[in-house]
């Protein structure tokens, strides 16, 4: 699937024949370290169902640029610029791991825009609590040094560790994220600009939505455990809870014909 570009932001789409301007959209969302090539297999399935099917690399992952300072509110500008470029009034949108605290907030600032939501292992509750890794990125100088340390081998490990089927292909994607010393200051940016606290003004409005909402979770996620997936569906209205239970952190990885066959399913219906 090749990549395009919209106002320096990299992308990748899937088009069902026929689909014309102003046609039904959905917008896919990727987190840390990931990019668009986290929704390869979700793109075709969305179009299938006759959405022009969209991903994108956010500023500094995949084949995106950095964008400094590469903090929650830039990245947040950045899917509203992206947005506008691509002519989408309504579209549904998908999110996983920090493409959820991006995307949820993006989207309960942009009510008007959102036709249905998926969400996947991620989360957006304010009283929220980061992981052994993100409170390192988020110390200073303990994240600079974790920063300066990584490397392909250690990122492969680490992701087949919260996703056992995590294929190489995908490490050597998802590794850009770190291959200029401008991305890795922008990840640092992006986590400590990360206060749950800034999610306390959004409290009802991702309820109030009120969308048809897909929740597919990782049974084995780590990072975002299976609670967050629960209390999603228990706050949303009309939403629907899928768990697949051999899956970790990065559900799409580990188990992509179910994940894309549920996006698929809920989309055309």
């Amino acid at each position: 699937m090749a990549l395009d570009r919209i106002g320096g932001i990299a992308y990748r789409e899937a088009v069902p024949d026929g689909w014309s301007e102003g046609g039904p959209t959905a917008l896919f969302l990727h987190g840390f370290p990931t990019s668009s090539y986290l929704w390869r297999n979700v793109l075709p399935a969305a179009a299938a169902a006759g959405y022009r099917a969209v991903a994108p690399d956010l500023p500094g992952f995949g084949d995106s640029p950095a964008d400094r300072p590469g903090t929650w509110e830039r990245q947040i500008e950045t899917v509203e610029r992206f947005r506008q470029e691509l002519g989408a009034d309504r579209l549904v949108l998908g999110v996983h791991d920090w493409g959820g605290l991006i995307g949820l907030r993006w989207a309960c600032d942009h009510a008007e825009a959102i036709e249905a939501l998926v969400v996947a292992d991620t989360g957006f509750f304010s009283d929220g609590r980061w992981h052994g890794m993100a409170k390192s990125l988020r110390t200073e100088g303990e994240g600079e040094m974790l920063m300066e340390n990584l490397n392909r081998e250690l990122l492969g490990a680490a992701m087949a560790q919260l996703s056992p089927g995590m294929p190489d292909d995908a490490v050597t994607e998802y590794w850009k994220a770190f291959d200029e010393e401008d991305r890795r200051a922008a990840h640092l940016e992006l986590y400590r600009s990360g206060d749950f606290s800034k999610i306390e003004p959004y409290e009802g409005r991702l309820d109030a939505l009120g969308v048809p909402t897909l929740i597919v979770w990782g049974a084995k996620d780590d990072f975002a455990p299976v609670g967050g997936a629960h209390r999603f569906h228990k706050r949303i209205p009309d939403s629907r809870l899928v768990i697949l239970e051999d899956a970790g952190h990065y559900v799409m990885e580990d188990d992509p014909a179910r994940f894309a066959s549920e996006v698929q399913e809920f989309l055309a219906s």
